[in-house]
């Protein structure tokens, strides 16, 4: 029976006449109530055809109306700005035809679906438009500003040396063929993981203590990572100068600008991990606390592997406002040409850093650098994200190839094990005396 069969129970008016009549009848027995209810109700199941089904909407795809309402109303809508801007107003400007265009689709669009559909239908497809409006508007943002960054250093991307030479031997008059930002890329690599060696367990931990302890407490921290996240970047760098290099170093180094960047992503890698913990199902918990697991048996072992994909979402968050921080960086790091590879000593310079430092030179071949070290930048950003998808981008029970390797090693091991163990001796039947009987 489907969904839209129902059950009905049809009463004949005759049988309704009798059981009244049965019902007022003396209490001599001659009519039988009971038995008279037993014929009333019947249970009617109706076909499909006997109900009023109307037309099944298509949520998925595309008809030929939906793509010759879309088409017409794209076509009505350029001709509308055109005219609007080039005969009837004297509007001007490319940003204002677009936007013109935009709402003219939208109200032809609305207008050309709801000459066949009803209003809901209507709504639904004005919807499903403004939302791929959105999302082209959102990618081709993304799509020109990379363009943008990668086609202005082009010209020195495009040399090898600008990967494996620093800045200490080239000046601001030199070409392109001399120096480059390695030191920068090291510096922020050097940064970002010190960064992440603090902030993942701290983070992770704090989420945790968050979802699985809760308690006073835990609404007083939630306030402050609340706050934190709203905390401007240069505040982050303040505090760290003073609280860092004022009173303990002395002197900006790698390790301060890593802290710097720590206060940054911390709030944001905190926020998302509890989020992520929160969408854990309580049955899991429940079920590993019945089978005698401990509390912290239960959130290593069940879950943190359930929300690993949604924690590694959530380092990627915190490594992206991190790595492209420059206002701590600025205040903590220091400026230098040369590499350093200790970040408890001297300065070192981060990409960020860099390209701020090299776009405010008039020289066009130090601006095209810095557009190099903006590119250079992007490119990182998508390998170290690429790099954590790789690592915990598995949902739970998803193994990899290594992994199902080793449990299938592991079985067939436990398999031959149990058939090389001795079998037990079976227990020996006890042994029945036959009763004497007495002659």
């Amino acid at each position: 029976m489907n969904a839209t069969d129902t059950i009905t129970t049809v009463i004949d008016p005759a049988e309704l006449a009798e059981l009244e009549g049965g019902r007022h009848a003396a209490p001599s027995g001659e009519s039988d109530p009971a038995a008279s209810a037993g014929r009333v109700g019947r249970t009617v199941t109706p076909q499909r055809g006997d109900l009023p089904i109307g037309p099944r909407r298509q949520v998925r795809g595309a008809t030929l109306d939906d793509r010759f309402n879309l088409l017409g109303a794209l076509a009505a809508a350029v001709a509308v700005a055109v005219l609007l801007f080039g005969w009837f107003t004297p509007m001007t400007g490319a940003v204002g035809w677009a936007v013109v265009a935009f709402v003219c689709f939208i109200g032809m669009y609305a207008f050309l679906v709801a000459l066949r559909a009803d209003r809901q239908e209507v709504a639904d497809r004005v919807m499903t438009a403004l939302l791929y409006s959105a999302g082209g508007v959102l990618l081709g943002a993304l799509a020109f500003v990379v363009l943008y960054t990668v086609g202005r250093g082009i010209p020195a991307i495009s040399h090898l040396n600008f990967f494996t030479e620093t800045m200490g031997l080239a000046g601001p008059l030199d070409p392109l063929t001399a120096g480059g930002v390695l030191h920068a890329i090291v510096g922020t690599l050097i940064q970002i993981g010190i960064a992440l060696a603090v902030t993942i367990p701290l983070g992770i931990a704090t989420a945790v203590f968050l979802n699985e302890i809760g308690g006073r407490f835990a609404r007083f921290v939630r306030t402050v990572s609340d706050a934190m996240t709203a905390l401007p970047s240069i505040v982050a760098g303040l505090f760290v100068y003073a609280a860092v290099i004022t009173l303990v170093t002395h002197e900006r180094s790698g390790f301060a600008a890593s802290l710097a960047i720590s206060v940054m992503m911390l709030p944001i890698i905190i926020r998302a991990s509890d989020v992520v913990l929160r969408l854990v199902a309580g049955n899991l918990r429940e079920a590993s606390y019945a089978l005698g697991a401990s509390r912290w048996r239960t959130v290593w072992h069940v879950v943190l592997p359930t929300a690993r994909p949604g924690l590694v979402t959530a380092v990627i968050l915190g490594t992206a406002r991190g790595v492209g921080e420059t206002s701590p960086v600025l205040l903590t790091s220091g400026v230098t040409a040369a590499m350093n590879l200790n970040p408890f000593s001297g300065p070192m310079i981060s990409l960020p850093l860099q390209v701020f430092e090299l776009v405010k030179s008039p020289e066009p071949n130090m601006i095209a650098r810095g557009f190099g070290a903006a590119a250079t930048l992007i490119f990182l950003v998508l390998l170290l994200f690429a790099i954590a998808r790789l690592v915990g981008g598995r949902g739970p029970g998803q193994l990899s190839g290594r992994r199902r390797r080793a449990v299938a090693a592991a079985s067939a091991r436990d398999a031959q094990r149990i058939a090389e163990r001795p079998a037990r001796s079976a227990p020996a039947e006890p042994q029945h005396h036959p009763k004497e009987h007495p002659q």
